[in-house]
């Protein structure tokens, strides 16, 4: 099938690449020329597992870039909009983007079309992308408005497009229904995984997944509740963690107790220095916005948010109980992106945190294996940016562990502690086993488990040499 999508972002790069190692013919549309020469060149604007193969395998044949919307619009069946939805001032998305875009689609409808919500959008902006292309065009013009939601994590959204939990397609007509079945198709049957070229399958993977068709309002609802959920289960476990650290109990045994419970499960009880990204800060705001709009306050939300920006104070506070003084400290820190596998540093904690101790008039050495261009445009030369996790310690008061790469769980303990001025290592991440810290020299604080030191954790005393014997 043709496709179209508007937007290069990380949605619509990732879904067009996607969509084209599916079979379908996809013209990726973007009115910024820069960016689309860069794309035109090979180059990959984002750091994403498997992106760069997708990308070099259909660029030019079956994936190709164009600033032409209207043309793009013409040739193809479905449209999916995949443009930016930032957040306003008050917290709501802010839908222009969708409506310039919606606007452009009207006045290229020659034949019936599928124009599809890819965006993270509110409730009701099905009704108004509606209501927007019929006042802007031929009143016999053919087309139905449908909801798409994505549900990509930063690191592992090609995996992620192609081996999803689930397939929601949100359609109020069954033609268009049918449509949406169909470019989902080689997924929905499994013809996709049987390719000797697929993207290589991840650990739990269920094949084939299910397709969800609800409403295209439900399926508006079903992103926005989906998110809140994961953040509200992030917040809970680092209030738990807090607990833990009060009566010292270990939270990491808790995550154990309590994720075993299938109505549970492990997934998202990870305690540390709180959510960020582009993602779940943005739509929490916005779904409260909906709630609010429609008469709802929905209180539970605003306290997930709450104990998310306490959470980085919490670290904060750690920090400086574990040096007393800030000012004039020289502070390693691991880790920039928001999460581990990706370069982006839109809300990261890791960001927010170096702000407040440079606030605090420390000295940062950072390192991250992919997101140092980006954290350079935000941070200037406030911070040194070190080559190496150990250039980064190198003759640092303490380090932080600010983000979950897995470079950072499998360092030279040894050669760690002898670059740092003093053993101190405060994980807000908790990479790392408290006893074979202190075993290996180190002070050790984490989130949600008793600090350990040496002098608690002594080392085995080494065993003496066997005595020759002489005959």
């Amino acid at each position: 099938m043709q496709i179209a999508v508007v937007g290069s972002g990380y949605v619509g790069l990732v879904a067009g690449a996607c969509f084209a190692d599916l079979g379908h013919d996809v013209i990726l549309v973007d009115n910024d020329e820069k960016k689309l020469a860069s794309l035109n060149r090979g180059e990959v604007p984002i750091h994403e597992n498997f992106l760069p193969e997708l990308l070099h395998r259909h660029r030019g044949t079956r994936l190709v870039f164009s600033d032409d919307l209207e043309s793009a619009v013409r040739a193809s069946a479905a449209v999916f909009v995949a443009v930016g939805t930032p957040p306003t001032e008050q917290g709501e998305a802010d839908l222009s983007y969708v409506e310039s875009v919606a606007r452009s689609i009207s006045g290229a409808i020659n034949g019936y079309k599928v124009i599809v919500e890819k965006s993270t959008v509110p409730v009701y902006t099905s009704d108004w992308v509606r209501k927007i292309i019929l006042r802007n065009t031929a009143e016999n013009a053919e087309f139905d408005v449908a909801s798409n939601p994505e549900f990509l994590r930063e690191g592992t959204a090609v995996t992620d497009f192609l081996y999803p939990d689930r397939i929601v397609v949100g359609a109020d007509s069954e033609r268009c229904a049918v449509v949406l079945r169909e470019i989902y198709a080689p997924l929905a049957d499994g013809t996709y995984y049987l390719r000797p070229d697929a993207i290589p399958r991840p650990d739990r993977a269920q094949i084939p997944p299910p397709l969800i068709v609800t409403s295209a309002k439900s399926a508006e609802l079903i992103k926005h509740a989906s998110n809140a959920f994961l953040a509200m289960k992030i917040s809970f476990i680092n209030a738990v963690a807090s607990i833990c650290e009060s009566v010292g109990a270990n939270v990491q045994q808790v995550c154990q107790g309590i994720g075993t419970d299938t109505r549970i499960g492990p997934r998202f009880l990870n305690p540390g220095i709180g959510y960020g990204g582009s993602c779940f800060p943005k739509d929490l705001m916005a779904f409260r916005a909906v709630a609010r709009e429609c008469g709802y306050d929905f209180r539970l939300l605003d306290e997930v948010m709450r104990i998310n920006e306490e959470q980085r104070q919490r670290f904060i506070r750690k920090v400086r109980s574990a040096l007393w003084t800030l000012r004039g400290k020289k502070i390693g820190v691991l880790g920039l992106a928001f999460k581990g596998g990706t370069d982006d540093i839109r809300e990261s904690p890791a960001i927010l945190l170096i702000q407040s101790l440079l606030q605090e008039g420390c000295q940062i050495s950072a390192y991250d294996p992919a997101a140092h261009e980006r954290a350079r445009e935000v941070l200037n030369s406030s911070i040194r940016l070190a080559e190496n996790a150990y250039d980064a310690a190198h003759d640092a008061d303490a380090l932080l562990i600010l983000t979950e790469w897995e470079e950072f769980a499998a360092l030279d303990l040894q050669r760690l502690r002898n670059e740092l001025k003093y053993p101190i290592v405060i994980d807000g991440r908790n990479l790392y086993d408290p006893e074979i810290m202190a075993i290996n020299g180190f002070t050790y604080y984490s989130v949600g488990r008793p600090s350990a030191s040496p002098e608690l954790f002594p080392a085995p005393p080494a065993k003496p040499a066997r005595k020759s014997i002489r005959p």
